[in-house]
């Protein structure tokens, strides 16, 4: 009860608060309290003195005197320090003890008053009632006071008016407002209950509102009805200032302005501010134009009173600044190469499908380059990732000199690069700038005191005539890359139709090359191998034949790069080891049989175990069979390659090197591989016959190199009967060529076996012909309106041979055209066809000299 009355010491601060409020309340209403109490007995006094009742008018002063006595005489008290500095509890108290005072001396005014103040008894009692209600309407902020006023009017009643039903009803009429001072105590303890917990809520919003907008990236901001700023938090008011005028006073939209870059919807700031409408998410910048790199989101709602009317806006933003750096980094990395710092495959894609939309100006003429460096693998293997990757930085920076504005450079990956170059398609400027790439790129780099060359193949595709999309126009320059690098690398080739052609056949060939094996379409045809001492047959190297259900007979030219490319080889080789194997032990005497193995399957470490199976399945010894590798295995020379030699002779079976010279040729190798035999390459044979060729004395220094190893030797290619005795007088110890017959298959390789006790009659011509030299090159071939890619194995000043295409018989004799030079058409004949091969006749002597001549190209156009 002391707590609900304020008469206890509390360490409560609202509470305190509270009760002084109170007390404030009571000393500014206290003299309004004095001032009545003084006017009543005044007035009544004088009243009664003007009717002549002057004895009434003292017995009513005396009467109400006391009232104002205990009204008058706290205010001198209060007035002093001493009074100011007690406690809320003890003044309370004071003020209840003085109304209680007040409440007797009322009482007593209230019985005596009216009875010695006839005839005017009723108008003072009237009076005195006003009185009462004023003192309890000052004494009300104190419910103490309240209370101890009402309860002096209650007891002093019976004391005054006696017993009787009149004092009964006069107690009630005064005991009722003591129930009503306790039940308002009580409520007024609830009530600051919950203005304390709404102010602790309040002040825990505040605290936590202020630490989100000093420590967060969120703020807040509200606007007036006009749309000016009245609040602003102040990180972000203090940011603006800098920048330009206070904010707060200001339009939302002389502060803030949509990211235009950002900006997802036509609608504006100004737009939601007029029509008073919500908005979420907005990008905005600085209004200001010399506004730094700031980006915050913002969204804001409008602000209703009770009765619904608009009183402003209030929202709220965060900042969005370093999302949008990492954004802007993230973008970067997405669209930049991150080891050169060029576009990369998703920018480059983007950027030639804006140069050839519609939307973007496109449709124009873009050239498109397509690069692969020649010998980068070489160097990452060899000199490390690290080395790799440095070298692919100078590429990049040579690409973009040499490229400049014409165009954009990008890296696809690994050692692909790609360069647009819109608004270009004549194809002496394409051609001219791919010609200084290639010669840019092919400069000796130095990396870490280290010297390191290589190469580089352009593919050439030009829109709208190769393509007017990119994928198609991509497409087409790779076609074109690819066929750049088949023409020997460090080259570079605009893309042709009959490229497009030519990939569709690989693409059908792989998918016939996957049923030809189970549908039993291979065979094999045998070569016979002749010793130049007594032109005895010491064996036969086995030949693959693929006879294509529709197509007819298909060069191993042809489907062997392309089963090597799909992963066939392995399968094929294998079965080509087993049948060679099998035939071959039908053979009478010692007679020995040669295998190529190709360097997919020299890599797998189950290549014994194959060779093993397959001369266990036939019976065939092992000295009989002769596996014939290239020098391609010694690319990624390893600790495998010598473990695969090495198993291979402890097998028993002999090994020859094939196509000597022409490969990754190095003696090191050489003394390391336990080779039985080198085979001479036939470009090598061809024309060494000839007076003043050097062929004869590089066939003259192997055969002496390989009689110092004691290997022996064999010559390919051998096709002229008078390149025999200059074989043999340069001392080779095997011919193997056209001179001794077309291969043959098992059946007929029996025949030549038993007749003339397995001796080679030679065949024919008998003096070779016009020097060829042997090239590697593709080219477009004519026939009437037909066209088609073929390949050129050797050239002379009077024709040619080719080979990726099988001629009918009755196509000897037909004109055609074939590019001996980039887009330039010679007439020829064919004089033969055969086993995918043909031979032209030019119709006129060829200055074989313009095969190297460097072409005269105009100057580059730089675009812009």
């Amino acid at each position: 009860m002391r707590d609900l009355l304020g008469l206890s010491a509390t360490d409560e601060p609202f509470v305190e608060e509270g009760r002084r409020a109170d007390i404030s309340r009571v000393v500014a209403l206290w003299p309004l309290m004095i001032a009545v109490l003084a006017i009543i007995p005044a007035f009544a006094g004088i009243t009664l003195a003007v009717v002549g009742k002057g004895g009434g008018a003292v017995s009513v002063a005396l009467a109400l005197s006391p009232a104002l006595l205990c009204a008058v005489l706290p205010v001198l008290p209060a007035r002093m320090p001493a009074f100011r500095n007690l406690s809320t509890q003890a003044t309370n108290a004071a003020v209840a003890i003085v109304a209680a005072a007040l409440g007797t001396s009322l009482s007593l005014g209230l019985h005596v008053g009216p009875a010695t103040a006839a005839p005017f008894g009723t108008e003072l009692q009237v009076a005195l009632f006003g009185a009462a209600l004023m003192v309890a309407l000052v004494l009300h902020p104190i419910r103490a006071a309240t209370l101890s006023y009402a309860a002096a009017l209650t007891v002093t009643a019976p004391m005054m008016l006696g017993l009787g039903a009149f004092m009964a009803a006069t107690v009630l009429v005064f005991a009722a407002p003591c129930i009503g001072v306790i039940r308002l105590a009580r409520q007024d303890q609830k009530q600051l209950e919950g203005r304390q917990a709404e102010r602790e809520t309040g002040q825990l919003a505040t605290r936590l509102v202020g630490e989100f907008e000093a420590h967060g990236s969120g703020w807040f901001w509200q606007t007036d009805r006009h749309g000016h700023l009245t609040y602003l938090s102040t990180k972000v008011a203090r940011e603006l200032g800098r920048l330009g005028p206070e904010p707060i006073g200001q339009r939302l939209t002389q502060v803030f302005r949509i990211d235009s870059e950002l900006v997802d919807t036509e609608r504006t700031l100004t737009f939601h501010l007029s029509s008073r409408t919500s908005f979420s998410d907005y990008s905005v910048r600085p209004a200001a134009e010399n506004a730094a790199e700031r980006w915050w989101s913002m969204s804001g709602r409008p602000v209703l009173d009770d009765l619904g009317r608009f009183q402003g806006f209030i929202g709220s933003g965060s900042d969005l600044t370093e999302k949008r750096r990492a954004d802007a980094e993230i973008t970067r990395l997405a669209l930049f190469d991150g080891l050169t710092g060029l576009a990369n495959r998703q920018r480059m894609r983007l950027s030639l499908d804006q140069t050839l939309s519609p939307g973007h100006g496109g449709r124009g003429p873009t050239g498109l380059f397509l690069l692969d460096l020649d010998r980068f693998k070489a160097v990452n293997d060899t000199l490390g990732h690290q080395t790799g990757d440095a070298l692919l930085k100078q590429v990049a920076q040579r690409l973009q000199r040499t490229v400049g504005d014409a165009g954009l450079v990008g890296r696809l990956g690994g050692d692909e690069f790609q360069v647009v170059i819109p608004r270009e398609n004549n194809r002496d400027t394409l051609g001219s700038l791919a010609h200084e790439v290639i010669a840019a790129l092919s400069q000796p780099y130095f990396i870490d005191g280290s010297s390191l060359s290589i190469g580089c193949s352009v593919g050439i595709a030009i829109s709208p005539e190769h393509g007017e999309d990119s994928e198609t126009l991509i497409r087409n320059a790779d076609l074109a890359l690819y066929a750049a690098k088949a023409d020997g690398r460090g080259v570079h080739r605009f893309f042709r139709e009959e490229l497009l052609a030519g990939a569709k056949t690989r693409k059908r060939l792989e998918d016939d090359l996957r049923q030809a094996l189970a549908a039993d379409q291979f065979h094999l045809c045998y070569q016979p191998v002749v010793s130049t001492r007594d032109e005895h047959i010491i064996g036969y190297e086995a030949l693959l034949r693929w006879d294509h259900p529709t197509r007819g007979p298909i060069s191993p030219g042809e489907f062997v790069p392309v089963a090597e490319e799909c992963g066939l080889i392995e399968t094929i080789g294998e079965w080509v080891l087993r049948t060679a194997c099998r035939e071959a032990a039908n053979w009478p005497g010692g007679t020995r049989v040669a295998v190529n193995v190709s360097p997919i399957q020299f890599a797998n470490p189950a290549l014994p175990t194959v060779v093993t199976s397959a001369l266990a399945a036939s019976g065939l010894s092992p000295e009989r069979l002769e596996l014939e590798i290239t020098e391609g295995v010694f690319v990624n020379e390893s600790l495998h390659t010598e473990g695969m030699f090495a198993t291979l002779k402890r097998l028993g079976v002999r090994l020859a090197l094939d196509d000597f010279g022409t490969g990754y040729s190095s003696l090191g190798y050489l003394k390391k591989a336990p080779f039985d035999k080198i085979k001479i390459d036939q470009s090598f044979v061809r024309g060494a016959i000839a007076p003043g060729n050097r062929n004869a004395a590089i066939i003259k220094a192997i055969v002496t190199l390989a009689d110092t190893l004691g290997m022996e030797t064999t010559a390919e290619g051998v096709e002229q009967q008078d390149e025999i005795a200059l074989i043999r007088d340069l001392g080779c110890s095997h011919i193997q060529g056209f001179v001794y017959g077309r291969p043959a298959r098992a059946p007929e390789v029996l025949t030549q076996l038993s007749a003339q006790g397995g001796t080679a009659a030679p065949v024919g011509h008998k003096v070779s012909r016009t020097p060829r030299s042997k090239v590697l090159r593709s080219a477009r071939l004519e026939i009437g309106e037909e066209a088609g890619e073929v390949r050129i194995r050797n050239i002379s000043a009077t024709g040619a041979m080719i080979d990726g295409v099988d001629f009918p018989p009755q196509a000897i004799g037909v004109d055609v055209q074939i590019e001996l030079l980039e887009d330039q058409l010679f007439p020829a004949t064919i004089r033969w066809a055969d086993d995918g091969r043909a031979g032209l006749q030019f119709a006129q002597r060829f200055d074989m000299d313009r095969l190297n001549a460097p072409a005269q190209r105009p100057g580059l156009r730089r675009a812009g």
